[in-house]
């Protein structure tokens, strides 16, 4: 069956299935098989992680160190076949993972799931950044180059080119949902996040009853501002202006936007916790004891510490993308003619992104206090279920405000900055809007690739015009739709990935062992 009829034919399918069941019956894989039982993605997830960690022999330790060294360019041949040098190719993966899953995504899993989440966030990320390494090496190593001399990369190309024609299927259940997934956790959620954050500025200085912030009923369950309309069509411009130029002017706008945001966040963030030192230990306390033993009310019927795991692995999956498959179509544009090398570079990601920016962020939210602001926060304080659940409804505990997303964040950092600055919350807002843009401009790349390997190139200008279109909506659109689609389209890319991973293993062992049985020589 030729890729684009297989590619018609699995969009049918999930179409179908979308209408006949909902959103819910894809977010389910993040609860399968039952509320009781650790989730079989956790499993599939950490477990291929622990099991291609000990197989290497833990490269993301012995091997940092060199990851360090090819991405200052010491080992650029500017002659290699491929797209962008070593630290474009990191800083472009980069920009997609380093976004809102550092500022909201955080925030997201220490209000449903407590402080504890941040430790099983570090767990999917150690682990993780093997899996990081695997997929960017096998990437590189199957890429081809397409009708235009560009690179076409992924693990679509990993599974169809590694493992054999018999498992195009695999291949184009991956593509699929990778378009899926740029359409909402690459662009709307993005796109959403900022909207939401400027609304709240916005409504602070004229309130929610200005012509600019009304809420208008479209229809049951949708209201939307003409501020939010305002904000969709800003980010949908400024995403299209950058796309439209394709990987090279997205890889030179990434190469100047990630070090610039990431370096304005953490410092803000290292000041916040300076002047909590205090609260460091007790903040470290808390995610350990919250995370292996948590308060019986706050898991309800699935048990505490599934709902702390489950929250933390899902978090710093969206967040570090380790194990997803996305970033390894990014890293398989690197100009090299060594996989194993962009795949050592590719370990950097994890580390930057979930040990240390999402750290940062969790440790400012509970430091400060801020996460008393939490239904988790709600549910550990009433011992009566249904109390707890009549007061997260009413938005108010104790006379505290509940906050989630990107406004929990804010507030941290508006109560750990207040000792210098008065406006440390609009530090939040600036940077959810670079890192959201970042983040969507690079993601459309993905979605790129993996449109070109359904339906050829001809097929990449529709696919960008519906991606700025999706831009647009996510800036009026609700949190939970958008975040449940975006959830369940990323289990289905993870599970191709990890399976391509495993089967490919061996061949993954012996290219990395010859790699590193070998000299390198500085390239001058």
């Amino acid at each position: 069956m030729k890729r684009s009829t297989a590619g018609l034919l699995a969009f049918a399918t999930i179409s179908f299935f979308l209408y006949a069941f909902g959103v819910d019956f894809f977010d389910a894989i993040w609860s399968f098989p039952s509320q009781r039982a650790v989730p079989f993605m956790v499993m599939a997830l950490v477990g291929s992680g622990i099991y291609v960690t000990i197989y290497l022999g833990f490269p993301q330790i012995k091997r940092f160190w060199h990851g360090v060294q090819v991405t200052m360019g010491i080992y650029d041949n500017p002659e290699d076949e491929g797209d962008l040098n070593h630290f474009r190719a990191l800083t472009t993966a980069l920009s997609a993972t380093v976004g809102i899953g550092n500022i909201a995504g955080v925030a997201i899993a220490l209000y449903y799931g407590g402080p504890g989440a941040l430790l099983w966030m570090w767990i999917t990320a150690f682990f993780g950044t093997t899996l990081k390494f695997a997929e960017s090496t096998l990437a590189l190593k199957y890429r081809e180059m397409d009708v235009n001399g560009d690179t076409a990369g992924g693990p679509m190309y990993t599974i169809e080119n590694g493992l054999g024609k018999n498992w195009r299927w695999l291949a184009v259940a991956f593509a699929a949902f990778t378009i899926i997934c740029s359409m909402a956790t690459g662009n709307a959620i993005q796109s959403f996040t900022v909207s939401d954050q400027i609304y709240s500025e916005v409504s602070q200085v004229v309130g929610s009853t200005h012509w600019l912030t009304l809420k208008h009923v479209i229809f049951e369950g949708f209201d939307v501002s003409v501020q939010q309309i305002m904000n969709g069509l800003i980010m949908a411009t400024l995403v299209g202006l950058v796309i439209i130029g394709g990987i090279k002017r997205i890889g030179k706008v990434t190469g100047y936007l990630a070090p610039i945001m990431a370096g304005v966040y953490i410092i803000a963030a290292l000041l916040i916790l300076l002047s909590h030192f205090d609260q460091i230990g007790n903040s470290f306390a808390l995610i350990f004891k919250m995370a292996i033993n948590p308060p019986a009310m706050a898991g309800g019927v699935g048990g505490g510490v599934l709902l702390v795991m489950l929250h933390g692995i899902k978090r710093g999956l969206y967040s570090n993308e380790a194990g997803q498959g996305s970033a390894a179509i990014a890293h398989s544009t690197a100009k090299t003619d060594q996989p194993v090398r962009e795949g050592a570079v590719a370990m950097l990601g994890p580390f930057i992104d979930t040990i240390l920016i999402c750290t940062l962020t969790g440790l400012a939210i509970i430091s400060t206090g801020a996460w008393e602001h939490t239904e988790f926060f709600v549910r550990i304080s009433v011992e009566d279920a249904t109390l707890a659940d009549s007061i997260i409804a009413s938005g108010v505990f104790e006379g505290r405000e509940l906050l989630n997303s990107s406004l929990l964040t804010s507030f941290a950092f508006r109560e750990g900055l207040s000792w210098m600055i008065g406006w440390g919350d609009k530090i939040i807002t600036i940077s959810i809007l670079l890192f959201a843009l970042s983040t969507a401009i690079s993601w459309s790349f993905y979605g790129d690739r993996a449109t070109e390997y359904l339906f050829g190139p001809n097929a990449i200008l529709p696919y960008r015009s519906v991606y700025v279109f999706f831009v647009f909506l996510g800036g009026i659109a609700g949190l939970d739709a958008v975040w449940k689609f975006g959830d369940a389209a990323l289990g289905f890319m993870t599970l191709p990935n990890l399976i391509a991973i495993i089967l490919l293993s061996r061949k993954l062992k012996t290219m990395t062992t010859e790699y590193f049985d070998q000299e390198h020589v500085p390239y001058k």
